[in-house]
């Protein structure tokens, strides 16, 4: 067992049951006094991964990896002893002691400065500057609930309002460069930095730990060589080809339902969880990739694909079914009535109706 002096490990363990942990990542089944799955660390057609409640601990006979719920969150999640410490505390609601900055590490330290912009965007979007993307948001049929609940927000137009807010929350430069806020310009001969999202309403993007890792921004008005849509680049928190929208907000109802409902956009899973489907996530600004169904895996192996009724959705739903197929997810297909996407048929057909679908 890892224990660090003055880490609460311990006090989170006795908050946390390894049942409680490992279930968010595998299907475990009961075993007698046990429970098992198959590993995730190999792979195995016969499951030989252990865990044991009355000991909180985990084994597999398969490939030999076993230990208690840090050891298994820093193998599945890829990460060091501190930033599984982390995760497991903020599920267990134990505060941990302020560190050392340098000893939280350079992801504790991205996580802060992304978290920081969320705010910002969220404060600019209730304020009046952000009357026109309340407008859009408005009329593009999402509730207030739903706009606090996924912490959308506004970018100001301008050139470096999130870089002053951050520089005076304490943020260096290069730290908001890597997290993927600002952009760095050496034209005048000194490096100048400037907001990577300007005049654009917000959509943070969280991990499935509810960690805000980036953001996508849609212009409200159109911009002379700028995409509808700017997301955050790949940073060493943001990897959009491993992310699911939503999947922080769906995971809990995928397990429960053993079914992951699959959209193709962010307005689309707004919508669709505003209208009681709980267990949809969106690829968003992606083709659907392995690493996005490896993550589907940790809770369920049924997919529903519900994508636009266009012919670049019916392209994307063939190759993601391929994918899927391959993985061994069991597949349906649901399509929107009158060649809608899934966000526009909610809006003009509130109260359940996509559930029906």
């Amino acid at each position: 067992t890892l224990i660090m002096a003055g880490f609460p490990s311990e006090e989170i363990k006795a908050r946390l049951g390894v049942q409680e942990v490992l279930s968010g990542y595998v299907r475990l089944s009961k075993q007698g006094a046990n429970l098992r799955a198959l590993c995730p660390f190999h792979q195995e057609k016969t499951p030989s991964f252990y865990v044991s409640p009355a000991r909180q601990i985990w084994h597999c006979f398969g490939c030999g990896e076993g230990g208690d719920i840090f050891t298994f969150v820093m193998k599945m999640e890829g990460v060091e002893f501190v930033e599984a410490l982390r995760i497991l505390a903020k599920r267990a609601g134990v505060e941990l002691k302020s560190q050392d900055p340098k000893a939280a590490g350079e992801r504790a330290q991205l996580v802060k400065a992304c978290a920081a912009a969320a705010e910002f965007f969220q404060n600019t979007l209730e304020g009046p500057q952000g009357v026109p993307a309340r407008g859009y948001l408005g009329g593009r049929g999402l509730t207030q609930e739903t706009i606090t609940e996924f912490r959308l927000g506004y970018a100001p137009e301008g050139w470096d309002n999130l870089y002053q807010y951050l520089s005076l929350k304490g943020f260096k430069p290069e730290l908001m460069e890597k997290a993927g806020l600002v952009t760095a310009s050496d034209k005048s001969g000194k490096r100048k930095y400037f907001d990577r999202f300007r005049g654009r309403v917000m959509f943070p993007i969280a991990d499935v730990h509810g960690d805000v890792v980036g953001f996508t921004g849609r212009y409200l008005k159109e911009k002379e060589g700028e995409g509808k849509y700017v997301n955050s680049p790949h940073t060493p928190l943001y990897n959009k080809s491993a992310l699911l929208y939503g999947a922080d907000k769906a995971r809990n109802e995928i397990q429960r339902r053993d079914q992951a409902v699959l959209v193709e956009g962010q307005m689309d899973m707004l919508m669709a969880w505003q209208d009681g489907v709980k267990n949809a996530v969106a690829v968003s600004g992606t083709a659907f990739t392995r690493e996005q169904l490896d993550l589907l895996t940790r809770w369920t192996k049924n997919l529903c694909i519900l994508f636009d009724a266009d012919l670049a959705g019916d392209m994307a739903t063939k190759r993601s079914i391929a994918l899927a197929l391959e993985r061994g997810f069991a597949i349906s297909v649901a399509s929107v009535p009158e060649g809608k996407d899934p966000a526009d048929f909610v809006k003009e057909h509130p109260g359940g109706t996509l559930a029906e679908v």
